[in-house]
């Protein structure tokens, strides 16, 4: 197991790296110059010329680049334009809202997905299977910038049993994780159906069927535990996605995370804060694959021997 983990802490190095390079080169290599993007066209030389300064961007890539990774491991990305505030400080402040809205999100799509998954490939092709594959079909279909309000409408509105937005008790995570929680639901149903149906086809599943085995074992115990490698894929895959499709989210419902945070800093063009914010989504996409192949080896101990 510890080998394993090496080989995985290895190939890590490389993928960080290149995620830094593309968010420095994406920032300061596409068209526009930044200093008037932020301070207008109106404004004066000595001004720009005084900005330009301050970032370094009056310097060439290649030493930008350097700079900006020897600050980047002093766990310095910068001040904010805005407030003048530590890029970094700014960020965790806002990462526990973040991490609560994608668990609250992964609860909600687990608490749905598995239940009509299993249902839909235990009774296949029955009203029970087409009805599951209906709602993931829906859940798919729904975007979030148009449930999140539809859901405001209804339940805080018009019944008046939700608040309608900002961070506060379990009441105010409810309406934010469903709607985040909705897309990731349908994919893991059918991801859940698909991968039970090719595991209860197995001879293992017959013999222990033939052995008198409760169903509910069968299905739970054995089929179950052994399509988890695809599924823990899709999650992890999915909560990458989550951090990232939360921007949406979070405006909707005022949700003070990371996301938020990051429209905020594209509203005011506050260059180092998005940077900052677009890095640590993307670090955090990264860390959340490892998890994920870290989580392989624990389910299937076989993977541990496998070559990297």
């Amino acid at each position: 197991m510890r080998s394993y983990i090496m080989r995985r802490l290895l190939l890590l190095f490389p993928v960080v790296c290149g995620v830094v390079t593309f968010v420095f080169l994406i920032i300061h290599l596409i068209p526009g110059d930044p200093v008037e993007i932020m301070l207008g066209e109106q404004a004066l030389p000595a001004d720009k010329a005084a900005l330009r300064t301050a970032l370094g961007l009056d310097k060439p890539v290649l030493i930008q680049y350097l700079h900006f990774w020897f600050r980047l491991l002093q766990g310095d990305l910068g001040s904010s334009l805005y407030s003048g505030r530590a890029v970094l400080v700014m960020i965790l402040e806002r990462v526990p809202a973040t991490v609560e809205l994608t668990l609250g999100a992964l609860g909600v799509a687990i608490a749905i997905a598995l239940p009509l998954g299993i249902v839909a490939a235990v009774r296949r092709y029955s009203l029970w299977d087409h009805g599951s594959m209906l709602i993931a079909l829906l859940g798919v279909s729904i975007p979030n910038f148009w449930l999140g309000p539809l859901l405001i409408i209804l339940f805080s509105l018009q019944l008046g049993w939700l608040p309608v937005a900002g961070r506060g008790g379990i009441a105010h995570l409810i309406l934010p994780a469903i709607t985040l929680g909705t897309a990731l639901a349908a994919i893991l149903t059918r991801m859940t159906r698909s991968c039970l149906l090719e595991v209860l086809n197995k001879g293992y599943i017959v013999v222990a069927r033939a052995k008198g085995v409760r169903e509910s074992l069968v299905v739970g115990k054995h089929a179950l535990r052994n399509s988890l490698i695809p599924l823990i894929t899709t999650v992890g895959l999915q909560l990458g996605a989550l951090l990232s499709g939360s921007i949406i989210t979070e405006t909707i419902f005022a949700w003070p995370g990371l996301g938020r945070l990051t429209i905020q800093a594209i509203q005011r063009r506050d260059y180092p804060l998005v940077q900052g914010c677009v890095l640590f989504i993307a670090l955090s996409y990264v860390l959340v694959n490892l998890l994920v192949d870290l989580l392989y080896a624990y389910v299937d101990p076989r993977i541990r021997f496998t070559k990297a």
